[in-house]
């Protein structure tokens, strides 16, 4: 990445708000929470802070891939959620990685996990550090080194044949984007993350990208994989499916750096898209609008897009007024045209009371609810860290569940939300959106804006997410649909893991990382 990025919030800092962006953003939060004192609170410079010195000196053979500058460690400390943005803003340093080192080659890794394990030197494997559930944080006693992938950036063959290339594991999404191009193909997995996160760090995580239907994971994209683990390297064979025994790559799909290495990927591509339509559509009642988003889940028409926004989520985020909610839905083919498709999809809503309010075409140059969401959904984490600034408490969390326990689910967690915010900051709004929807559920995905004090910010986010968390898991929802378990996951990712599937994980853990030097405290372990 050549842009540069902002060490204590998330993306460029070029791209933060501008000043008349922070003041518009302030008064539309302030109408909706009067009261609450908004003084800006600028980060502090990070050569002021007292970063501890690394305890650990790489050997002579690998000391040019290290780095302990005091900076470039604390840039790799954190991931991007609410709770990393504010605790560096508040200047708090603990836990810094002694070394940030950076391979060049796949025996590079090789030879530094050898050296880990033989000094017991803890290895948290980094992509792009947009981790928001602490994923990459050296939350424990003992020297750490963040083994950062940054250099395996290319995309080292291509098939297009069968429509697939190998792709190394550090790679942005725009540098992947950019390099698949002049084939007429796409990975085409877009997660709002996209620009700063790594193909390693999707597949690691079990990433949900850009279609909200069918190709709703990372894991649906791969062909095969390649890791190093302080036991070997370990490839899969690269077939389009096989029923030969458990499938290694779902191993290790989702293992979050505790099992290997990811070195690189075989990946399954698709042309460029030449047709694409968008539709909005608004509900009076939401049931209704659950209703319809199911019927067209259930369709069989596979939409590229199928977010249902509620009616809070559509007023902040695509200034759109609708009693029971928002849907946008899109359909793209590089095939054939996608208007039939689209025109079923309006059937089935407006089946269910849905009216559309705009349609637009690929080359449409007519802003519309879709095109206003989706320039805010870009903007979201600028906002969030420039409201953080300003003592509010705004941060997300995402469940799934079936469609027949959604309405409880959606009581269940609304009602905690609430609960939490009126305890722990007097005032707040909750919203929700569908992310992803299937045949059988949703995916909901919610917002917290909420009027914090300065200084306990994190306390209270913290005291809101547990609430939530506990109550997803007694409503029979997943912990996380798509944005890992980290460390911040793991009380409630240890309840919904069945205990014998534990004992199987640590079993393989054991015998790839016998000295158990890989992401010390993700997913098992203390």
């Amino acid at each position: 990445m050549s842009t540069a990025r902002s060490w204590w919030g998330w993306g460029a800092s070029a791209e933060e708000l501008t000043a008349a962006e922070c003041a518009d953003l302030v008064a539309r939060t302030a109408a909706l929470l009067p009261g609450h004192d908004f003084t800006d609170h600028a980060p502090p410079d990070p050569a002021t802070l007292d970063i501890a010195a690394a305890r650990v000196r790489p050997p002579a053979t690998l000391a040019s891939l290290c780095d302990d500058d005091p900076v470039d460690r604390l840039s790799h400390t954190r991931g991007k959620a609410f709770r990393d943005v504010v605790r560096n803003l508040l200047g708090q340093v603990a836990h810094v990685p002694d070394l940030v080192a950076r391979p060049r080659t796949e025996q590079d890794v090789v030879d530094l996990l050898d050296w880990c394990s033989a000094t017991a030197t803890a290895v948290i494997p980094y992509g792009g550090g947009s981790s928001v559930v602490g994923g990459i944080e050296p939350r424990f006693d003992g020297p750490a080194v963040s083994l950062d992938l940054g250099h395996l950036d290319r995309v080292v063959d291509v098939d297009p044949v069968s429509r697939a290339a190998r792709i190394q594991a550090g790679i942005y999404g725009p540098a992947l984007e950019n390099a698949l191009r002049p084939h007429g193909l796409t990975l085409r997995h877009y997660p709002q993350s996209f620009a700063y996160s790594t193909l390693g760090g999707w597949l690691a995580t079990r990433a949900g990208g850009h279609f909200a239907t069918l190709y709703t994971h990372i894991d649906d994209l791969t062909q095969s994989m390649r890791l190093v683990t302080p036991s070997g390297v370990v490839e899969s064979r690269r077939l389009p499916g096989s029923g030969a025994g458990p499938s290694p790559d779902r191993m290790f799909l989702g293992s979050e750096g505790i099992l290997g290495i990811i070195t690189e990927a075989w990946m399954r591509l698709q042309h460029r898209p030449r047709w694409q339509v968008t539709a909005s559509i608004t509900f009076e009642q939401h049931q209704q609008a659950v209703a319809a988003t199911r019927a067209i889940a259930q369709a069989g028409l596979y939409p590229a897009n199928c977010r249902l926004l509620d009616p809070a989520e559509a007023f902040i985020n695509a200034g759109v007024t609708a009693g029971g909610g928002l849907l946008l839905v899109a359909f793209e083919s590089a095939d054939h045209p996608v208007d039939v498709w689209l025109e079923r999809a309006l059937q089935l809503a407006a089946d269910h009371g849905g009216t559309v309010t705009a349609r637009r075409s690929k080359d449409s140059q007519t802003d519309d609810a879709a095109s206003t969401w989706r320039s805010a959904f870009l903007r979201m984490p600028y906002q969030r860290d420039a409201l953080a600034r300003r003592s509010m408490v705004v941060e997300t969390f995402e469940t799934a569940c079936t469609w027949d326990g959604f309405e409880s689910l959606h009581q269940a967690v609304t009602d905690a939300a609430r609960a939490a915010i009126a305890e722990v900051c007097g005032a707040g709004v909750v919203t929700c959106r569908f992310t992803h929807v299937y045949p059988d559920g949703p995916a909901p995905y919610y917002g917290i804006y909420a009027a914090g004090r300065w200084g306990s910010t994190v306390s209270q986010w913290d005291d809101i997410k547990a609430a939530v968390s506990q109550a997803i898991i007694d409503a029979g929802g997943t912990i996380t649909h798509h944005h890992a378990v980290g460390r911040d996951h793991r009380p409630w990712y240890d309840r919904q893991r069945p205990d014998p599937f534990a004992g199987a994980l640590a079993a393989a853990k054991a015998a790839l990382d016998p000295a158990g030097i890989l992401n010390p405290g993700v997913l098992i372990g203390g």
